[in-house]
């Protein structure tokens, strides 16, 4: 069964206008850094308008070549790399299981032995992403700009290695140890030690609120995600809409009443301070039944309600 994410990522559809300067187009160039950062093992860092499907670029990429679920960090000012990205360690859940273990009056039996540390321990996205398997998993670091200071100067080392220690583990005397993920396995940790076999398939949106510095840049490959244009759009509503009821379509099945609403919704260029999804969910809305009878005065109200700006205050 396909799931969202798996949808997301098929229906996800890049500009193909020929870019003057170089002869090639903007999508062939976001395929070419794609490329690049899979075959020398580099993350990339994707920057763009929002709207302009930076993370659905990731999902594209995961349906495209069969690699399963997108791995998903999404950044806040607090995120940490350590508690939050690679691991969690549950020290109190396991200091009350060891006292109300030392509590019992009972005599001893093997079910009171206490619980294996690996039990109180949970892989993140970032080290579920660095597991040792046969091919890559994709990982979204979406919006790291928002990001403090130090964060992207901690991945720096992570990114170069490609392995992390979980220190908890490197004082247990058991050198085989199974911890959670994120996506609900166990897996063994061998030594405390996470490593990968294949490096990731990184990908890090910002939407240029700041500036990296030029050590993280040298360590990643850098694209700006292309602005959507006519052709794009009409590729990506059909897409997204094969499989809808041809009932809530009506007279928008045909490419030129599509390209007409593209139209409005680019008013301005290829700039329109617009994000994708504001189109689709109009289209979404306005091709039911119910709101083909709202009449042409609320169906306008409607339309600038979906299509306001996202620069506009208020």
């Amino acid at each position: 069964m396909i799931n969202r994410d798996q949808i997301r990522g098929a229906v996800f559809r890049l500009p193909e206008e020929t870019i003057p300067e170089g002869g090639v187009s903007a999508g062939e160039k976001i395929r070419l850094a794609v490329n690049a950062a899979i075959h020398l093992r580099r993350p990339l860092l994707i920057s763009g308008d929002p709207g302009t499907g930076k993370t659905s670029l990731a999902y594209a990429i995961a349906w495209q070549l069969g690699l399963g679920p997108v791995l998903k960090w999404p950044i806040t000012p607090r995120s940490r790399l350590r508690e939050d990205g690679l691991y969690g360690y549950d020290a109190l859940g396991r200091l009350n299981a060891t006292q109300i273990a030392k509590a019992g009056s009972r005599p001893r039996t093997q079910a009171d032995e206490p619980i294996s540390i690996g039990h109180y321990i949970t892989l993140g996205p970032v080290g579920t992403a660095f597991l040792p398997s046969r091919w890559p998993r994709v990982l979204l670091i979406d919006e790291i700009d928002k990001a403090d200071l130090q964060l992207p100067n901690e991945l720096l080392h992570l990114f170069e290695e490609g392995e992390f220690a979980i220190e908890e583990l490197r004082r247990d005397p058991q050198p085989v140890v199974e911890v959670g993920t994120c996506d609900d396995r166990r897996v063994p940790i061998h030594n405390g030690t996470v490593q990968c076999f294949e490096f990731p398939i990184v990908v890090m949106t910002s939407n240029r609120e700041r500036d990296f510095p030029p050590a993280f840049h040298r360590r990643c490959l850098r694209i700006d995600m292309p602005r959507p244009t006519q052709s794009s759009l009409l590729a990506l509503v059909k897409a997204h809409f094969r499989d809808a009821d041809p009932a809530f379509w009506g007279d928008l099945k045909q490419d030129e009443q599509l390209e007409q609403w593209i139209g409005e919704f680019l008013v301005g260029g290829n700039n329109p301070d617009r994000a994708t999804d504001q189109l689709l969910n109009a289209l979404y809305l306005l091709t039911q039944t119910d709101s083909r009878q709202l009449g042409e005065a609320l169906e306008k109200q409607l339309k600038e309600i979906l299509k306001r700006r996202l620069s506009e205050a208020g």
